[in-house]
């Protein structure tokens, strides 16, 4: 019983990241307006060089 319980579990998370790969138009414009929102904060509070570094990093690996 349990093992059913897991195996079933198992295939619907493989499907559910399967689902998952292309952003939706959705999901764009809430990364549209979290963009804005860190270049509003940018604007108002500016980062040191090492905080500028790291952002640039996450937005090269798409974080």
């Amino acid at each position: 019983m349990i093992r059913t319980v897991l195996t079933i579990a198992a295939i619907g998370a493989t499907l559910g990241l399967a689902a998952c790969e292309q952003p939706g138009p959705a999901q764009r414009a809430g990364q549209s307006i979290d963009q804005a929102g860190r270049n509003l904060s940018d604007a108002v509070n500016p980062k040191g060089p090492a905080e500028k570094a790291g952002r640039a990093v996450d937005r090269a690996l798409g974080e």
